[in-house]
């Protein structure tokens, strides 16, 4: 029989989201609390000087403590924090993220810049990816379970955008007709910022084939583009309607193109927002040459090639970079050429004599400590390090601040409301470079 703390003071909240107590000399970190909750708790892990626990009780919750709005609210894990107002969601993270980086010795406390709070709260997520499991009930459409496989059926998200809410409600309706239930695994649903939406379907190939009419008819009907997915290193194939979705970005505006299987920012209006304080910290005068890293279709490229001399993107997703092409293209901006490649092997193979003032990279979640090795060799002017996870920004940042690059600011971004994920945005400086 686990062992239960009866009582426990929740003191703070640490990175991961989970709150943090202590009992009988351990730390106790606990899920869907919040500081000035007193719990009990059941021990799910017990390590040498700490404990990881599930919540049992709350004995007294926080003054602070708000009820959560979705009725799906700790058993979905696509939220950690709804039972925080939003107010204390953002100075968490910016606790979280400053006492990450002081602590670390990459930084100090003078460079770190405010947060930037996510205009709207909820509704702000342009794609998302529901999960998909066939029971005796018939197929449960949701988001896994905190920890586990197991798929929370759920009819609404209060993160995704309308035009996502809509879509999901056509499946939900229309889902218990289609063939091959046990074939569908996940099903990807984004929009762009003019409201139209895609489907991306994932099935077995054997699912592919009897889904496909299916697909069709049921995209003709609510007038739908729909992608159909075989395996994860296939592209998705464009079953009907239009593959491409389209953001903006910039001032004026840049129209940027992304296809099914391209990566773009679950949050469109702070991603305008980091590009606008990018420009703004960057302050570039149309002499510049940049190299920016994981280009993805154009994102900070696009803006950035405006006001800079030259800007290489390199990005080792083909159609990605298939897109950069046409976004360059469709708004006149010819300063700017893409790369289909590994960064890393970019990196290792890049000439030292091409002198570099900026280096953008924006990695993905694992962050690329390779990268950051690789950039000691050409030792660019400046380095804008685009992170969403604190912990690998701080272990890809150590090997620069420690061979001479000192960091000039850094700041958080809250693209992810209602959970405890952090955007952020660093700036290093060589200083052995000439003004």
């Amino acid at each position: 029989m686990p062992e239960i703390i009866r009582s426990l003071d929740i003191t703070s909240l640490v990175h991961g989201g989970r709150g943090i107590g202590r009992h009988d000399g351990k730390a106790v970190f606990v899920p869907l609390t919040m500081p000035g909750d007193r719990v009990a708790c059941r021990i799910v892990k017990s390590k040498k000087r700490y404990l990881e626990a599930e919540l049992y009780e709350i004995i007294d919750p926080s003054p602070l403590r708000r009820e959560p709005p979705c009725p799906f609210f700790g058993s979905c894990g696509g939220c950690q924090w709804q039972h925080l107002p939003y107010r204390e969601q953002v100075r968490w993270k910016e606790n979280i993220f400053n006492d990450l980086l002081v602590r670390s010795k990459v930084i100090s406390s003078d460079r770190l810049k405010p947060i930037v709070p996510a205009p709207n709260e909820w509704d702000y997520r342009n794609r998302v990816q529901f999960k998909c499991h066939l029971t005796a009930k018939g197929l449960v459409v949701g988001f896994y379970r905190h920890g586990s496989h197991f798929v929370v059926d759920i009819d609404r998200c209060r993160l995704v955008a309308p035009p996502i809410q809509r879509v999901f409600n056509l499946l939900r309706n229309d889902l218990p007709g289609a063939p091959c239930p046990d074939c569908i695994t996940q099903i990807d649903v984004a929009c762009g910022d003019d409201g139209e939406a895609r489907i991306i379907l994932h099935a077995s190939s054997k699912g592919c084939q009897q889904l496909r009419p299916w697909l069709q008819a049921f995209a003709g009907c609510h007038q739908l583009n729909v992608c159909l997915q075989s395996g994860s290193r296939k592209a998705p194939e464009v079953v009907c309607g239009e593959g491409d979705l389209t953001i903006k970005v910039d001032q004026p505006e840049i129209a940027l193109r992304y296809g099914p299987g391209g990566f773009v920012q679950v949050n469109s209006a702070q991603n305008r927002n980091m590009i606008a304080s990018m420009l703004e910290l960057l302050a570039l005068d149309g002499t510049e040459n940049v190299l920016d890293l994981f280009c993805g279709m154009g994102n900070f490229s696009l803006p950035l090639a405006r006001r800079a001399g030259r800007v290489t993107g390199v990005e080792d997703y083909a159609p990605s970079i298939a897109r950069a092409r046409i976004n360059a293209a469709a708004n006149n901006i010819d300063n700017v050429e893409f790369h289909a490649a590994d960064a890393s092997a970019i990196m290792n193979n890049y000439p030292t004599s091409d002198d570099l003032d900026l280096v953008l990279l924006d990695p993905p979640r694992t962050g690329n400590y390779q990268v950051s090795h690789e950039l000691l060799k050409i030792r660019p002017e400046r380095i804008l390090y685009v992170s969403c996870d604190p912990a690998t920004l701080v272990r890809d940042l150590t090997p620069l601040v420690h061979n001479g690059y000192e960091v000039v600011s850094s700041q958080p971004f809250d693209l992810f409301p209602q959970t405890w994920h952090i955007e952020s945005m660093t700036l290093l400086r060589n200083p052995s470079s000439s003004e």
